[in-house]
């Protein structure tokens, strides 16, 4: 999905909510749980429930995993069953050596076919740009993530005063284009968007930590 269909979904919807699917499969429903895929069965409902709602969702790769061969079958049920025009996220934390970021983005971007992965940038600048290469995909890159722990590294300063998020926000807008990166930015964070945005004032961010997290939209 390109910069401009996206954009068109979001006004289209007046809607800019992803939904994330992160099946604990000790949380399901009862009812579920004696069908053949619960995860599944639990995720089509979600979808179904909330597909005029949302431009995007989010299914967290961890669920899935975890659960061996048949959590990555109700993974790929869960990614063909969301309706077309919507924005697929694999929020699976990727980012390695060259040849592996290669492979995890052909898993993501071609088997099960996500408009965008995210990834980790701690490994520098080769670790992200094989996941670039894909015509019509976007990395999501970690900057300022939502959990307690992103102050043990994330709001480190240099001796030049800044910080390590901003020193991630500079840099790697230059490996990529507004049309292929966003940035994870936490809600829990909100006194720190205005100096996202000064960095980075076109790209989209992806903004997690609502609710149990404790952020807020408003």
């Amino acid at each position: 999905m390109t910069r401009a269909q996206l954009y068109e979904k979001i006004l289209q919807k007046q809607s800019c909510l992803c939904v994330g699917l992160d099946v604990d499969t000790e949380r399901i429903p009862e009812f579920l749980k004696s069908t053949d895929d619960p995860v599944f069965e639990f995720n089509k409902s979600i979808i179904e429930a909330t597909a005029d709602l949302c431009v995007a969702y989010k299914p967290n790769i961890a669920f899935y995993e975890s659960l061996g061969p048949k959590g990555w079958d109700s993974l790929q049920k869960t990614m063909d069953f969301i309706p077309d025009g919507h924005f697929i996220i694999a929020d699976a934390k990727r980012g390695d050596i060259g040849n592996t970021s290669a492979k995890y983005a052909q898993t993501f971007f071609e088997t099960y076919n996500a408009d965008a992965v995210t990834v980790a940038p701690y490994m520098g600048e080769d670790s992200v740009r094989p996941f670039l290469g894909f015509e019509g995909k976007w990395v999501i890159l970690l900057a300022l993530t939502s959990n307690p722990g992103s102050m043990d590294f994330q709001y480190f300063s240099d001796s030049e005063g800044i910080m390590l998020y901003e020193r991630v926000l500079g840099l790697s807008a230059a490996w990529g284009t507004s049309e292929n990166m966003m940035y994870v930015v936490g809600a829990t964070h909100p006194e720190s968007l205005y100096r996202v945005r000064s960095i980075v004032p076109d790209h989209f961010l992806l903004v997690p930590g609502v609710g149990a997290q404790g952020g807020s939209i408003g």
